[in-house]
């Protein structure tokens, strides 16, 4: 354990990040499962509005610096395929 006053701080911070990271990240996921299940299932009105809610949620985490920008465009490039390609 840090003995300095600043090292602790540093400590703290990081820890607050790191949890405010996780959680947006794992939000980004549960957007990406929806999307994929309403796919699965065929429902395209559903798909699509979970889409939506997705790109939004993949968004705000790359402008928040969690996610890379080529990273996030990957991700909302395969969603909107997988979503078009539905009949």
């Amino acid at each position: 354990m840090a003995n300095i006053k600043s090292a602790k701080k540093r400590i703290l911070v990081s820890q607050k990040r790191a949890n405010r990271n996780k959680s947006i990240r794992s939000g980004v996921k549960t957007a990406i499962k929806k999307v994929e299940a309403c796919i699965a299932a065929g429902d395209k009105a559903a798909a699509q509005d979970a889409l939506k809610a997705a790109v939004s949620t993949i968004d705000r985490a790359c402008s928040k610096g969690i996610y890379h920008k080529n990273n996030a465009a990957r991700k909302v490039s395969r969603l909107t395929q997988a979503v078009n390609k539905l009949a």
